[in-house]
């Protein structure tokens, strides 16, 4: 049986986890965290972990920070990032951190769980797009700048609209509360997604976390 804890500030995307996970009768998920400092106080009440499941951007304490200090106090454990980014910048600090392995979000049951037998097993788990990102950049390696942001212009009104987004609001509703109509609500996403560089709403809210734009 494979002890696991997971990682996420988002509950529905820990409830998404423990729907594929339950799929296979050889995983017990042992705990969940809200952040990276809540992972670290559980690990200290029950250490029995064999494996965790990370997301990276997560308030109080981000899963890369937490990473390297589980990594220093309990190298036993098998950590594998699952998180909806694959940016240079968090593939390289995660694998700095000692990550085991770095597989995105969007991952079905099947492959999720092959992952993870792999990582148990000595292996390093990788979406295809994560393991050629990750031989660029040993093949021409960036430097990052360590405050971990981008420089991303956003104007107030498209601020406020992410805002409304992050609370999980639709168009009509974002467009009652700040008074526009839901065209210049969906003109402003449509704006916000470009300028971030992302497809969805789950993507356009953690990269704005990420950038401290809201």
């Amino acid at each position: 049986m494979i002890k696991i804890a997971i990682a996420d500030d988002n509950s529905f995307l820990i409830r998404t986890v423990q729907e594929k996970l339950s799929f296979f009768d050889d995983f017990a998920v042992r705990c969940v965290a809200c952040d990276g400092q809540d992972l670290l106080e559980k690990l200290q009440a029950n250490r029995n972990i064999d494996l965790i499941l990370m997301d990276i951007e997560m308030p109080e304490m981000n899963g890369i920070e937490a990473t390297g200090i589980i990594k220093s106090k309990y190298p036993h454990i098998r950590i594998i990032m699952l998180t909806v980014f694959d940016n240079d910048e968090n593939i390289f600090n995660a694998i700095k951190a000692g990550a085991d392995g770095y597989l995105l979000k969007e991952i079905n049951p099947k492959d999720l769980y092959q992952g993870i037998i792999e990582t148990m097993n000595g292996g390093a788990a990788m979406h295809p797009s994560i393991a050629f990102k990750t031989l660029k950049l040993l093949r021409d390696p960036v430097p990052f700048e360590k405050s971990g942001t981008e420089d991303i212009k956003l104007s107030q009104r498209e601020i406020e609209v992410l805002e409304q987004l992050s609370k999980g609001l639709n168009y009509n509703n974002i467009a009652e509360n700040l008074f526009l109509s839901p065209s210049t609500v969906r003109k402003h996403i449509e704006n916000i997604y470009t300028k971030l560089q992302v497809h969805n709403k789950l993507e356009a809210v953690e990269k704005a976390k990420n950038n401290k734009l809201i």
